[in-house]
C-alpha cells in the first residue's frame, strides 16, 4: 500500500533535458566551459517529489542550479549553505523571500518597523518550524539546525508551487527532517531535494535521481529501488582502508640498542 501511495504522478513535464551538457560558464558557442554533467537526459514532471542523491562533487548542485534557471519564479529555493544574513533577525531573513513584491520604501521601513501582515505571516511560519520567540534574534546567534529551519522558512514564505532544496535537512535529526519535509510537501506540489539520507529518500519521495561521477545512473520510482541500489552511488562509503596507509604495528627495540641495561635479559 505504501508503494502505491508513493507512485509518481503523471503530470505534464516541467523541465526536460535531452542529451544536454551542463556545467559552469559558457563559451562563445553557448557550451559549458567546465563540464559537470555531460549528455544529461532527464524530465521533471509536475507533482513529482524527487530525491537527488550522490556523493559531493557528483553534480547535484549543478543540476539544481539549472533547474532554478529554467523554472524561474515558479520555484522556491533553499540553498545548501542557507544564504542568510547573519546580522539580520530571523524575521528579516524570512521576509527577504518575498522582498521583490514590496517597494523599496516598504522594504526600508520594514527594517526599522516590521510590517503588520508579514510579521504575522512570518510568526506563523516560525511557530510551525520550532522557531517561536526567535523572530527578533540575529541569525548569527542561532545554532546550525535553527539556521537550517530559517532557510526553509524563507523558501516556504515565497509561496511557490515548486520547491528546490540543496540538502535542506542536513543539519537536523531524522525526526525533524521528516517533519520539515512534510511541511515542504504540504505547501509545494512538486519538489526536488538533494540529500544523503538514503532511507529517507526511499520512505518519503516518489522518485530518485542518482548521480555518480557526473553521470545519471539512477532515474527510477522509489518503489522499484532498494538501499543496495542507492549504495552504488557511494562507492567509497564502505571501502576498506588502504593497508599501506595504516601505521605499522609497534615493535620492541633490540635490547642491545638500548642506552642502558634496562630491558636486557
Amino acid at each position: 500500500m505504501e508503494s502505491e501511495q508513493r507512485r509518481p504522478p503523471t503530470g505534464p513535464a516541467l523541465v526536460r533535458f535531452e542529451a544536454e551538457d551542463l556545467g559552469h560558464g559558457r563559451d562563445r558557442q553557448g557550451r559549458p566551459r567546465h563540464l559537470v554533467l555531460p549528455g544529461l537526459t532527464l524530465t521533471l514532471h509536475e507533482g513529482e517529489r524527487v530525491a537527488l542523491l550522490g556523493q559531493s562533487g557528483s553534480g547535484k548542485s549543478t543540476l539544481l542550479a539549472e533547474l532554478r534557471d529554467r523554472l524561474g519564479t515558479r520555484a522556491a529555493w533553499c540553498p545548501q549553505h542557507h544564504g542568510l544574513v547573519p546580522q539580520l533577525a530571523v524575521y528579516h531573513n524570512v521576509f527577504m523571500g518575498r522582498l521583490p513584491e514590496h517597494s523599496t520604501l516598504a522594504g526600508l521601513w520594514n527594517l526599522v518597523r516590521p510590517l503588520a501582515r508579514p510579521w504575522r505571516e512570518v510568526g506563523e511560519l516560525c511557530a510551525l518550524l520550532g522557531l517561536e520567540g526567535l523572530a527578533r534574534r540575529p541569525v548569527g546567534r542561532l545554532s546550525g539546525g535553527q539556521r537550517q529551519r530559517v532557510a526553509i522558512a524563507r523558501a516556504l514564505y515565497q509561496r511557490r508551487a515548486i520547491f528546490l532544496g540543496d540538502e535542506p535537512v542536513a543539519s537536523v535529526d531524522p525526526h525533524q527532517a521528516l517533519r520539515l519535509l512534510a511541511l515542504i510537501d504540504a505547501r509545494h506540489s512538486t519538489s526536488v531535494v538533494a540529500l544523503h539520507q538514503r532511507e529517507l529518500a526511499l520512505s518519503h519521495f516518489d522518485r530518485v535521481w542518482g548521480l555518480r561521477e557526473g553521470r545519471l545512473v539512477i532515474d527510477a520510482p522509489t518503489r522499484a529501488l532498494t538501499l543496495d541500489d542507492l549504495d552504488t552511488l557511494y562507492p567509497d562509503a564502505d571501502a576498506p582502508a588502504d593497508a599501506s596507509s595504516e601505521p605499522a604495528a609497534p615493535t620492541m627495540p633490540n635490547p642491545e640498542a638500548l642506552p642502558c641495561a634496562r630491558g636486557r635479559p
